[in-house]
């Protein structure tokens, strides 16, 4: 298995950042179609397998992050809190 803490933190980082970016992405577009799910009346298996979709895709990130050291972890975490605020933006900006 590659040690992925020996890795230089100038590629690690921007890599950890932009995965963050990626699971963010992933996961707050599928938070939304959940919600989007529960509000029309759809179905609800979907919606069960959309959290468990994106509950598992943030665990399987923030793992492997966690393996690639502290600082790692602390890029994946920003790049999902940037994720976050690009997805707030954007539903401000259809909401106007």
């Amino acid at each position: 298995m590659i040690d992925l803490s020996a890795i230089p933190l100038l590629i690690t980082l921007p890599v950890c950042f932009l995965a963050g970016l990626f699971i963010g992405y992933g996961y707050f577009r599928a938070l939304r179609a959940t919600a989007d799910l529960i509000v029309q009346d759809g179905q609800p298996l979907l919606g069960l397998a959309l959290t468990l979709g994106r509950l598992s895709l943030l665990v399987t990130g923030f793992f492997i992050a966690v393996l690639a050291g502290g600082f790692a972890l602390l890029a994946t975490f920003a790049g999902l809190l940037c994720a976050k605020a690009l997805m707030l933006y954007r539903m401000q900006k259809e909401a106007i």
